[in-house]
């Protein structure tokens, strides 16, 4: 009953949010789009972010859903976030063990940011440098080196200014439905409620 009443609602919150304009866009095909938007961000943040799911019963669902790096089984999204926490984009759920540069390359959300507004990733992301020249990644410790103060100095600024993006996370998982382990059956229902409670966090925002 409980599942029944969260299938009805969940339509009508999505729609109501839609109207409000505080759905993230799912995709956005080119700068214009972006500005037309988003015409006053100043920065984003692109990141991954899962959600904990039931063991799948079938074997090859298991092998691609597993997370090596949270030891457990998920699903991902792809997220750009902006200086004031909004979820400007959030990705199509994808399978837990695909790597966040290769879900990246396949939605590319990088390019259509414009070149004026800085992106800033994690190391996970590493290669998207030599795509867009707007890339702020962390300097890697060179192979038996050390970075110099000024690299360390950049990477604890970098870390800081990433905050934003963890902190939009953990705002849009305040909502149990996608925080918590997700064993519901629908076909792609995960998807829809962690892009409604995007919208939740983002309608908060808009509010506060």
């Amino acid at each position: 009953m409980a599942h029944d009443w969260v299938h009805r609602l969940q339509p009508v919150l999505e729609a109501a949010l839609g109207q409000k304009m505080a759905l993230p866009e799912r995709k956005l095909n080119s700068i214009e789009a972006f500005l037309v938007r988003y015409p006053k961000v100043k920065r984003v943040m692109i990141d991954g972010t899962e959600r904990p799911i039931q063991r799948p019963k079938n074997p090859e669902k298991q092998k691609l859903n597993y997370s090596l790096k949270k030891k457990r089984h998920n699903r991902k999204h792809l997220a750009a976030v902006d200086e004031k926490k909004r979820v400007l984009v959030l990705t199509q759920a994808r399978e837990g063990k695909i790597h966040d540069k290769r879900a990246h390359d396949e939605d590319d959300i990088a390019r259509s940011i414009p070149e004026e507004i800085p992106i800033e990733v994690d190391s996970g992301f590493l290669g998207l440098q030599k795509q867009d020249d707007n890339i702020h990644l962390p300097h890697r410790k060179p192979k038996g080196g050390e970075l110099d103060e000024t690299q360390k100095e950049e990477n604890r600024l970098l870390s800081s200014s990433r905050v934003v993006g963890e902190n939009a996370f953990a705002g849009v998982k305040r909502y149990d439905a996608v925080s918590q382990i997700y064993r519901n059956r629908i076909l792609d229902f995960d998807d829809r409620l962690m892009l409604t409670a995007a919208g939740l966090w983002n309608w908060y925002l808009m509010a506060a």
